[in-house]
């Protein structure tokens, strides 16, 4: 995919300084919404080429992956951020618009279990995870994950999720509770991958999933097990390139058809080294390994 991404753009009739784009001004704005996952490297990102291509302007807003494609499709959007592919449902409504989605791999990002800090949990295996998040799932208590509480009244799991427009959301479910799988009725589900991470440092006796790049000193990440080695592995940029971290994915972004001038050239440079140290600066590996 990504020796695909570099050979279209560079196929594009690039407009030099950006012009020719969505506003028909001098001064060009791209719009560009969608996963809250990708919300902080693609605001790095859009202030980074401001200052390397001043006549265009990156507006930048989250609300999901799901927000963020029936915007692309709905042509309200120029570029679609997603921590998920497109689903057939939305390929289907995008055809009925007439619409041809373009997908760019543009880095990848190890999905990371967060707990409090003080909680001795030392791995977690990903039918644990299924079996704590999952419906029908067993684990309610700590206890029964073999993990003692400092505080009685903390053994009972809280369970924080992402709410259901999240690509995290449903990259989650498929990757750890199956296709056909469900989530558990009781969870707290939260609007953006940093308010996971800020319930979970904040209750003793909290789980929750979100991307690596949320990642702060007040809590911790649970190593998961390979089913391949039987080792725990833990979320780091290395384990999300080489894919040996289980919950490792791809990170998206989506045009309506062919991005030119100045949206396919804003593309161009954030698949190009210079854009692809920026995702390595937040926390996510990069679509190749770079000179």
């Amino acid at each position: 995919m990504k020796t695909k991404n570099l050979s279209i753009l560079a196929l594009f009739a690039l407009a030099p300084a950006c012009g020719g784009g969505v506003n028909g001004a001098s001064r060009t704005v791209i719009q560009n919404k969608g996963s809250d996952t990708l919300l902080n490297v693609a605001q790095a990102w859009a202030e980074a080429y401001s200052t390397i291509n001043p006549d265009c302007t990156v507006a930048v807003s989250g609300g999901g992956s799901g927000t963020g494609i029936s915007a692309m499709i709905n042509a309200t959007v120029d570029i679609a951020n997603a921590s998920r592919k497109m689903k057939e449902r939305e390929l289907a409504a995008a055809g009925e618009n007439g619409v041809t989605p373009q997908e760019f791999v543009v880095g990848y990002d190890a999905l990371a279990i967060y707990v409090h800090a003080d909680n001795p949990i030392e791995s977690i295996t990903m039918e644990q995870l299924a079996q704590v998040f999952g419906e029908g799932g067993e684990l309610e208590r700590w206890s029964q994950l073999g993990v003692t509480m400092a505080r009685a009244a903390d053994d009972e799991i809280v369970r924080v999720s992402r709410q259901n427009n999240s690509g995290t959301f449903i990259y989650f479910r498929e990757a750890v509770l199956g296709k056909q799988g469900n989530y558990k009725l009781g969870s707290l589900d939260m609007h953006g991958s940093k308010d996971v991470v800020d319930l979970v440092e904040n209750t003793p006796g909290a789980i929750g999933y979100s991307g690596l790049a949320y990642a702060t000193a007040h809590v911790k990440l649970v190593p998961v097990v390979s089913a391949e080695t039987g080792a725990p592995v833990q979320p780091s940029v290395d384990t999300a390139v080489d894919r040996t971290y289980p919950i490792a994915r791809p990170l998206f972004m989506y045009t309506a058809g062919r991005p030119e001038g100045a949206v396919g050239e804003y593309l161009e440079w954030i698949l190009s080294d210079e854009g692809q140290r920026i995702i390595l600066a937040k926390g996510y590996a990069s679509v190749r390994a770079l000179e």
